[in-house]
C-alpha cells in the first residue's frame, strides 16, 4: 500500500485518539467530581452523560458541514474544539461551567466519530479499507489507554484538590498536535469531485496512488459513479430505498452501546472499587483493561480484511455473553462483600469483555457504517449511525451509577441479554462487506 495513504490515514485517525482520550479520561475524576460539586449518583451520571449529549448533537449535525466545507476543514474545527473543551474543563469554576465544556467536548467527539472514518474510507483502496478505517478505532483505543495511563501518572505526581483538573487538562497537548498535522493532509478526492473540483481531485489521486494508471482508474470510477448519482437528482437518506441501510446502521450502533462498553470505560475505577480495590489499584487495573483493548484492537486490525466483518462480530458476541454472564453471577454472589479471589474474577471478566469488544464491535462498527452507504448520503448515514451510538451511550452512562448502586448483578445481566440479541442479529441479518468497492456496495446490498 502507498505509504502516503498510510500517513494521511494515521493523521486523520488522530481524531479517534482524542475521541478515546476524552471518552475515558473522566473515569479517573468521578470520585473527585462527586465531592467537589457535591453530586448524587443521579447527578454524577448526568455529569458524565453531559459530554454524550454533546456527541449526539455533534454526530447528527456534522454531515451538512462535511458535505459543504469538506472533511479536512471540519476536522480542523474539531481539533480546535477539543482544545477549548480540555482547557475549559480543567479551569471550570463551578459545576455549570464544567457541564458546558464537557458538552462542547462531546460535540467534538461526536463529529470526529463521523468524520475520521468517513475521510479514511474515501481515500483508501477497497482492499485496504477495513484495515485503514479501523485505524480510527485503533486510535480511539490508544486514546483510551493513554487516558487511563495519564490518570495513573497524574495520581502519583499531582496531589491535592487540583489533581482532577490536571487529568482533564492534559488533553490539550494532543489536541494541538492534531490541529497542526491536519494542514498536511489533502482534501478527500470524492468530496472534490462532488464539488466539481476535478483537477484538484486528480492531483490528490495521483498523490495517493502508486502510479498514473491507478490514479486514472480511480478517478474514472469515482466520476462515473457521481454522474450516475447526479442523474438521479438530490438524494435523501430517509426514503424507502435506503431503509435497509438505515436499519443496519442503527442496529450495529445500538448493540455497540447495549453491551455496556461506555459504562465500563467511564466507570472502570468505580467498578474495581465496587469489587474491593483501592483508588491507586483501581487506576492501575484500568490501565490493564486499556492495554487489553489496544492489543485486541491491533489483532482485529490485522485480520479484518481477511476474515471479514461478520466473523469478528460473531467472536465478539460470544465473548460479550460469557464475560458479562460471569460478571453478573459474581456480583449477585458477593454483593459488596468481595474477597481477593472474587476481585480477581471481576478483573479477568472485564479483561475478557474488553477483548471481545475490541476484536468485534470495536473494530467493526465504524468500518461497517462507513462502507454501507453510497457516496451521496454517506455523511448523513454515518451521522445517523453515530447519533444512535451516542444516544445509547448517554442513556447507558447516565443510568449505570444509579442501577449499579442497587445491584451490579442486575446491570451486567441486562447487558448480557442485549448481547444475545446482537448474536442473533449477526447470524441472521448482518451482511458481509469486506473487499467490496464503495461504488459497488449498493449492488452488493441489493439497493437499486
Amino acid at each position: 500500500m502507498n505509504k502516503k495513504v498510510l500517513a494521511v490515514s494515521l493523521i486523520a485517525a488522530l481524531g479517534g485518539l482524542l475521541f478515546g482520550f476524552d471518552t475515558a479520561v473522566i473515569s479517573g475524576t468521578t470520585d473527585a467530581l462527586s465531592k467537589v460539586f457535591n453530586l448524587s449518583s443521579s447527578l454524577l451520571g448526568f455529569t458524565v452523560a453531559s459530554a454524550l449529549i454533546g456527541t449526539i448533537i455533534g454526530a447528527f449535525s456534522i454531515g451538512g458541514p462535511a458535505d459543504k466545507y469538506g472533511r479536512k476543514n471540519c476536522l480542523k474545527v474539531i481539533a480546535f474544539t477539543y482544545l477549548c473543551a480540555s482547557l475549559g474543563t480543567a479551569f471550570s469554576w463551578n459545576w455549570y461551567s464544567f457541564l458546558v465544556f464537557r458538552f462542547v467536548g462531546g460535540i467534538a467527539v461526536g463529529a470526529s466519530s463521523v468524520l475520521a472514518p468517513m475521510y479514511i474510507a474515501e481515500i483508501v483502496p477497497s482492499e485496504y479499507r477495513g484495515r485503514m478505517v479501523a485505524l480510527a478505532q485503533f486510535n480511539i483505543v490508544f486514546g483510551i489507554l493513554l487516558a487511563f495511563f495519564s490518570n495513573l501518572i497524574v495520581s502519583y505526581y499531582v496531589t491535592g484538590p487540583a489533581q482532577w483538573r490536571w487529568m482533564l487538562g492534559v488533553m490539550a497537548i494532543p489536541s494541538v498536535i492534531f490541529f497542526i498535522l491536519l494542514f498536511f493532509i489533502p482534501f478527500s478526492p470524492r468530496w472534490l469531485v462532488s464539488k466539481g473540483r476535478n483537477e484538484e481531485a486528480k492531483k490528490v489521486l495521483r498523490y495517493l496512488s502508486n502510479n498514473e494508471e491507478e490514479a486514472a482508474a480511480s478517478y474514472k470510477e469515482i466520476t462515473e459513479f457521481f454522474k450516475q448519482e447526479s442523474a438521479k437528482g438530490k438524494e435523501v437518506l430517509f426514503c424507502k430505498k435506503y431503509s435497509k441501510l438505515i436499519w443496519l446502521a442503527v442496529a450495529i450502533a445500538a448493540f455497540n452501546q447495549l453491551s455496556g462498553i461506555n459504562a465500563v470505560l467511564y466507570y472502570a475505577p468505580h467498578i474495581f472499587q465496587m469489587a474491593g480495590a483501592g483508588v491507586k489499584a483501581s487506576l492501575l487495573q484500568s490501565v490493564i483493561v486499556g492495554g487489553t483493548n489496544l492489543v485486541f484492537t491491533m489483532l482485529a486490525l490485522s485480520v479484518i480484511d481477511m476474515f471479514g466483518r461478520r466473523k469478528l462480530m460473531l467472536v465478539g458476541s460470544f465473548g460479550y455473553i460469557i464475560s458479562l454472564g460471569i460478571l453478573a453471577a459474581t456480583f449477585f454472589k458477593y454483593g459488596t462483600a468481595f474477597t481477593s479471589s472474587s476481585a480477581v474474577i471481576v478483573l479477568a471478566s472485564l479483561i475478557l469483555f474488553i477483548a471481545a469488544h475490541a476484536f468485534g464491535q470495536g473494530a467493526v462498527i465504524w468500518v461497517f457504517i462507513s462502507e454501507i452507504f453510497p457516496n451521496t448520503v454517506r455523511a448523513k448515514g454515518l451521522a445517523l449511525g453515530s447519533f444512535t451510538h451516542w444516544m445509547m451511550a448517554a442513556i447507558i452512562s447516565w443510568t449505570f451509577p444509579i442501577i449499579a448502586n442497587i445491584s451490579g448483578g442486575v446491570i451486567f445481566t441486562v447487558y448480557a441479554v442485549c448481547m444475545v440479541g446482537q448474536l442473533i442479529w449477526v447470524l441472521f441479518v448482518m451482511p458481509e462487506t469486506k473487499g467490496v468497492p464503495l461504488e459497488q456496495m449498493n449492488k452488493k446490498l441489493g439497493i437499486e
